[in-house]
């Protein structure tokens, strides 16, 4: 039977630099994808000095989701990297009350698919996306639809050994024995690349990601709250 994906990130590259190949795989197996974005990216890395970025990071963000298939995308109009408490009560509200939207009289089974709740980065924005996740996750549990899962995209310790503070604090990997799932997605590496590469405005973080080997783009690992 077909489910709906729900993707909740804080900004339009998280579904790329992260899960694209485990969003690829859903659509080819018939499954429908809805990504969220909270913001626009506009305070993200900025080299063609842009006059307005957000729309050039939500216009990269759309075709993106045209590469992945996805069946909808919805731009919650937050302000990047200015998420917090107060903003994350409200964020929560509208998510919720997206989702009820697009299940309503549908019988498909569903789940949720986000950053792991310490935001991979370290970034507020992630941090905040996530827990508004999981805060409706367990909202919707109550329910009589409830969804099926909710899905943490996580970095193993082998690929991120020791805690790394040259930016924010980002924590070292998960260890093996956390993980739950492992999303194998290398016939649609090709794909995955052309994803990374459609958010031109972020190429420097694009060709770090690149840069890495081809494995960490095409495996995909999740912890899992049920």
């Amino acid at each position: 039977m077909k489910k709906l994906i729900f993707g909740i990130f804080a900004h339009p590259d998280d579904e790329a630099f992260g899960p694209a190949g485990t969003f690829l795989h859903e659509v080819a197996a018939g499954n429908e994808v809805h990504l969220i974005t909270l913001t626009a990216g506009e305070a993200g890395r900025n080299p063609d000095n842009h006059a307005d970025l957000a729309e050039v990071r939500l216009k990269e963000w759309r075709e993106t989701g045209t590469l992945i298939g996805a069946t909808s995308m919805h731009f919650l109009g937050y302000k990047d990297s200015q998420l917090c408490t107060k903003s994350l009560e409200e964020i929560i509200e509208k998510i919720e009350s997206l989702i009820r939207e697009i299940i309503a009289d549908r019988d498909e089974p569903y789940e949720f698919l986000a950053f792991d709740l310490n935001g991979i980065s370290g970034h507020i924005d992630h941090i905040v996306a996530s827990r508004a996740a999981a805060a409706v996750f367990y909202r919707l549990k109550k329910s009589a639809n409830q969804p099926l899962r909710l899905r943490l995209y996580c970095i193993p310790k082998q690929w991120m050994p020791d805690m790394d503070v040259s930016w924010l604090y980002k924590e070292a990997g998960c260890d093996e024995c956390d993980i739950d799932e492992t999303v194998d997605a290398r016939e649609h590496l090709g794909t995955i690349k052309t994803i990374i590469k459609t958010h031109h405005s972020q190429r420097e973080d694009a060709a770090i990601h690149l840069a890495r080997t081809d494995e960490t783009l095409y495996l995909n690992h999740f912890k899992m709250i049920q």
